[in-house]
């Protein structure tokens, strides 16, 4: 009787350990094919998010702009 409750608790460590191993195994699988597609979606989902931001050209080209007019009037 104790040689078969050994033998059952062996198998269910054993189907417990293979489980397990199948479950890893799926976790490492990955839908990218190298490091740098993974980036390029993280940075395209990053953007869709809008985690950059606007740019702000038109601010610069107003102070360009500003700047060149105290400039041209500072000279005359």
């Amino acid at each position: 009787m104790r040689d078969e409750t050994s033998s059952m608790k062996v198998r269910g460590a054993l189907l417990v350990l293979e489980s397990t191993a199948a479950r890893a195994g799926y976790a490492m699988a990955c839908c990218f094919g190298s490091s740098a597609e993974f980036e390029a979606a993280v940075i395209r989902g990053k953007i869709e998010a809008g985690a950059y931001g606007r740019t702000r050209y038109r601010c610069y080209i107003l102070a360009a702009a500003a700047a060149s007019l105290l400039a041209a009037v500072l000279c005359f």
